[in-house]
């Protein structure tokens, strides 16, 4: 089944197009036969697959004939054969005269064929003569589609000549479709044969995985699609490439509903369905999948031979598909069409079975079905409690999401006029527990809009002043948005009213404390922790608050006093956390020990690793879409510190995959963002700082404001755009109030490199103000470290000696020791992007006091070394330019000698690619574009440009064509 609308490429059958051409030409010797029989669903692209595999032997020099069978029975006589000896004597040019008088013979034998009763055996052998001389010695490939249509002469040729009788190298490949061999197919026992034979093999093409899917509905639409969208037509398709085609297409154009192409196709599978076998694909498209094979049963009160042979049918026709935990459609598309084939009231009628044979068999994990089959069957009495259940089931197991659809279809549920059934008991729900339950689980599973909103219908419904515990709910989801002045507003407003309990002011007390931490403002976070605390003490059952205003505590003795002893009580909140066993506080311990870790502590590898166990842990939790995606993000910004941006970059693209909103999106793309401005893909840094910058415009914490200002001000550099480098760092250091003397020493160091370079273009004047400003936030940088806890004042100093540095290029030609200096302090952190960096600078000095030309020629060698292997493209840039001006070779000449055996690993010549690198050139060397490498590996089509041009480099190659028989050498084919 092909797609007549416009060309999909052909994608995810790489490892089939190499097995064929292999099976069918490669593996064969002159007289031997060959066949293939690709067996699979309408759509799943067979007949792609053999043109595709067609048009690859034919220029491998094989003669390939091509041909279709025809839904007619016998009424026409080898009628593929025929018609694939005129397709072929069409392509004939004038030069192959020999060739066409071949074909014309064979044409013209058949036309004169009698059918005498004794005749069959002369034709195959005249036929398979007449394919000899059409061959002409070389390989003959018979290609015939929708072979389950052959007619009886087709058959018997096929066995004639594979069986290998004359001298001619043949292959046969055929495909089937597998919902066609049915009952006494005369196909199946022909296969059941051939089977026998060791040339033969037959290949089940099953659909497109998950990951093929999304590339060939992005290849259709042009773009990547959402995360929604993709979801969508990976359910509705099920991986069959001519469905996903169609999906992709109605998305293209901006259709909805099911094209009337897809719907003909399938009611016409599903007609072609014996009576009972359609009732049971009528009934699992209503369920809820899988269909157990007893509830089935239960719902069609057939017996039960009858049910499984009804089941079987439904499997052969490719429209079920059965395992352990019951039945689904192999397309959920299906459940689309037939919903317009039934009644209403037939549809409800078969709601109503499934929640009757539900009831009568009460088990853990039924109550969301029985919801929703109540509630589709029009019984909202009964559907009420059974979503409130299913919502607690799914609270139990971490399932918030899940939990939060639970609540709020109980919301509306609750306000839908219901009779009580006779039999049953009324169920008194409030309201405002219900709204409670549905704001709180929305929260948990990252919908902070959702919540607010739900709040707000809440405290309407009240009618009077927020409650004390309505304040503090709104101050949590306000801060998780990312909204944090009016968060901190509520909490104080908790902590000063009179009316609030002891409890209610030890939790608003701690969870202050843990916004105040995320704010930058670690002094006042330490001062609120410990009121917390002692709050705390005063009321039994306060672990979260212990726990919160624990983990806040630690944190600020680690930044502003002694670095182990507050790493050990972040250390002791995660134990409490974990014994408590609730899974906010749990995840709330774990992201302050991998920030702590990775921040100030400059623990880097440890924080890594906690930081993803942490997420492993809170995905258990069912906390993935929030507190998993910042840890992760956290993993993210350690990777880029200590130079594993590659590994970075998986890290970020698995955290992507949870859509994050709020303050979890905004440390997600941040992360990210970091990744886009070393690389230089200045579109991706663009889209992230704007989406950002959008998000936190109703007022964001310093945490999410100074570095999105220094990312703008980074990448407005490399740009040579000074003046925006220059308002992105005047306005951080005018709006901050952070504590942070790392962070605030990051943006100093942004502000002195974007005058120096101003000063060194002689295009823009330097801002004397700016520059004075600056020179006095180093200071108070440097005074306020100097009461930092050491680690932080390590950490801060590496900063500050960048800032040094770059005033003495403004001072002059820039001071070739203090870049040294810079360096040194980089390398002895484990940060390879600053010291590369330093060196360039360094060299740069140098070289401008006509000095030392061999030190500068090797720290420009050092540094373009470390900057390739990042793949930092402007810096690496930067670098050859200066190599350039100064005639230095980067690369060191090395005398040519032979090459010597490949033995083993050791002489592998992508040793000097990185991870990420490898993972693109593999792409290259499938013959993959560079638009569909960055959808498999989820990058910008301009970073995988980004890494193309250092495998080039890397590599000393300048062509796809020549990277690709590298990597081929090295994989030993």
């Amino acid at each position: 089944m092909a797609s007549d609308v416009d060309t999909a490429p052909l994608v995810g059958r790489a490892d089939q197009l190499t097995m064929l051409h292999a099976a069918l030409l490669d593996d064969l010797g002159p007289g031997q036969t060959a066949a293939v029989f690709v067996s699979g669903e309408s759509g799943v692209g067979k007949s792609r697959l053999l043109g595709e595999v067609g048009a690859r032997l034919r220029d491998a020099g094989a003669v390939v004939l091509t041909g279709t069978c025809l839904d007619i029975g016998d009424a026409s006589p080898l009628h593929p054969v025929l018609q694939a000896l005129r397709r072929f004597d069409t392509e004939l040019t004038s030069n192959r005269s020999r060739t066409s008088s071949a074909v014309r013979g064979l044409l013209g034998m058949f036309a004169e064929e009698t059918g005498a009763p004794d005749g069959a055996g002369a034709l195959l052998e005249r036929v398979s003569r007449g394919l000899s001389l059409i061959a002409e010695g070389r390989p003959l490939v018979l290609v015939l589609d929708d072979l389950q249509w052959m007619d009886r002469s087709t058959r018997q040729l096929l066995l004639y000549l594979l069986a290998g009788l004359g001298d001619l190298q043949l292959s046969v490949l055929a495909a089937v479709r597998a919902e066609s061999l049915q009952g006494a197919h005369p196909l199946r026992r022909v296969l059941t044969e051939l089977r026998r034979l060791r040339s033969v093999r037959v290949l089940d093409l099953a659909p497109l995985d998950r990951v093929d899917t999304d590339r060939l509905a992005a290849a259709i639409v042009g773009a990547p699609l959402s995360p929604e969208a993709a979801d969508q037509v990976w359910q509705r398709s099920g991986g069959n490439p001519f469905v996903v085609e169609e999906l992709a297409r109605d998305l293209r154009d901006g259709r909805d509903g099911v094209s009337d192409t897809l719907r003909e196709i399938f009611l016409a599978r599903v007609d072609a369905l014996p009576q009972h076998a359609h009732a049971v694909v009528h009934a699992v498209a209503v369920g809820v999948e899988p269909v157990g094979h007893w509830l089935l049963g239960e719902v069609l009160g057939l017996p039960e031979a009858e049910l499984i042979d009804a089941v079987r049918a439904g499997v052969a026709h490719r429209l079920l598909v059965g395992a352990d935990d019951g039945y689904r459609l192999r397309h959920r598309l299906v459940a689309e069409v037939l919903e317009d084939e039934l009644l209403p009231a037939e549809r409800r009628a078969l709601h109503r079975r499934y929640a009757e044979a539900l009831t009568r068999a009460p088990a853990e994990l039924h109550q969301a079905r029985l919801a929703h089959h109540w509630r589709l069957a029009g019984d909202p009495g009964r559907a009420l409690p059974a979503a409130m259940a299913a919502a607690r089931e799914a609270e139990r197991l971490h399932g918030f999401a899940e939990a939060h659809r639970h609540w709020s279809a109980a919301v509306q549920l609750a306000a839908t006029p219901a009779v009580a059934p006779a039999d049953a008991t009324p169920v008194r729900v409030d309201r405002a527990e219900l709204l409670e339950h549905a704001a709180e689980t929305a929260h948990q599973c990252g919908e902070h809009a959702r919540a607010l909103s739900l709040l707000e219908e809440l405290a309407a419904d009240q009618g009077t002043d927020p409650s004390c515990a309505l304040r503090i709910r709104r101050a949590r989801y306000l801060a998780a948005a990312g909204r944090s002045a009016p968060a901190e507003a509520e909490y104080r407003c908790v902590l000063e009213s009179a009316a609030c309990t002891p409890g209610e002011r030890a939790t608003a007390a701690a969870h202050l404390a843990e916004l105040l931490l995320h704010l930058g403002r670690y002094a006042d976070a330490g001062d609120r922790a410990r009121e917390a605390l002692d709050l705390a003490a005063a009321v039994d059952g306060s672990t979260t608050e212990v726990v919160l205003a624990s983990s806040a505590l630690g944190f600020s003795e680690a930044f502003l006093e002694d670095p182990d002893a507050g790493l050990a009580v972040v250390r002791r909140a995660l134990e409490v956390a974990e014994r408590a066993g609730r899974p906010e506080d749990v995840a709330c311990a774990y992201l302050h020990l991998a920030e702590l870790l990775t921040g100030p502590l400059n623990i880097l590898e440890e924080g890594v690793v906690v930081a993803r166990r942490g997420a492993e842990r809170v995905a258990e939790l069912g906390l993935g879409r929030t507190y998993e995606t910042r840890l992760l993000a956290i993993a993210t910004n350690g990777l880029f510190r200590v130079g594993q941006w590659a590994e970075a970059e998986k890290v970020v693209a698995a955290a992507l995959r949870h859509c994050p909103s709020g303050a979890d999106a905004v440390e997600l793309l941040l992360a990210r963002c970091r990744l886009s401005v070393g690389y230089g893909d200045v579109e991706a840094s663009d889209r992230d700082l704007e989406a950002v910058a959008t998000m936190l415009a109703g007022g964001g914490a310093p945490r999410h404001v100074l570095p999105m200002l220094i990312l703008r001000a980074g990448l407005a550099m490399w740009q040579g755009r000074h003046d925006v480098a220059r308002q992105a760092v005047q306005r951080g250091l005018t709006e901050s109030r952070s504590d942070d003397v790392v962070l605030l020493a990051t943006l100093a160091w942004h502000g002195l490199r974007a005058e120096a370079e101003a000063h060194a273009s002689r295009t823009v004047p330097v801002d004397e103000t700016a520059v004075r400003r600056l020179r006095d936030a180093v200071d108070r940088v440097a005074c306020k470290s100097m009461t930092a806890a050491r680690p932080v004042r390590l950490n801060a100093d590496g900063f500050l000696a960048l800032c040094t540095a770059e005033l003495s290029r403004l001072d002059g030609r820039g001071d070739p020791e203090l870049w040294a200096r810079s360096a040194d302090e980089w390398d002895k952190r484990n940060h390879p992007y600053p010291a590369a960096y330093s060196r360039l600078r360094q060299a740069e000095a140098l070289l401008a006091r006509r000095s030392r030309s061999g030190t500068a020629a090797r720290l420009l060698r050092q540094a373009h070394e470390t900057a390739q292997a990042l793949g930092a493209v402007p810096l690496t840039s930067e670098i050859t330019t200066l190599a350039g001006r100064a005639r230095v070779e980067l690369a060191e000449r090395v005398p040519p000698v032979s090459r010597p055996e490949r033995v083993g690993p050791a002489s592998d010549e992508l040793a000097v690619l990185t991870a990420r690198e490898r993972e693109v050139l593999a792409a290259v060397a499938e013959g993959l574009t560079n638009k569909e490498i960055g959808q498999r590996l989820f990058i910008s089509e301009r970073t995988i440009g980004v890494h193309v041009s250092h495998i080039f480099d890397k590599l000393q190659v300048r062509t796809r064509v020549q990277a690709s028989a590298i990597h081929l050498r090295n994989r030993g084919e």
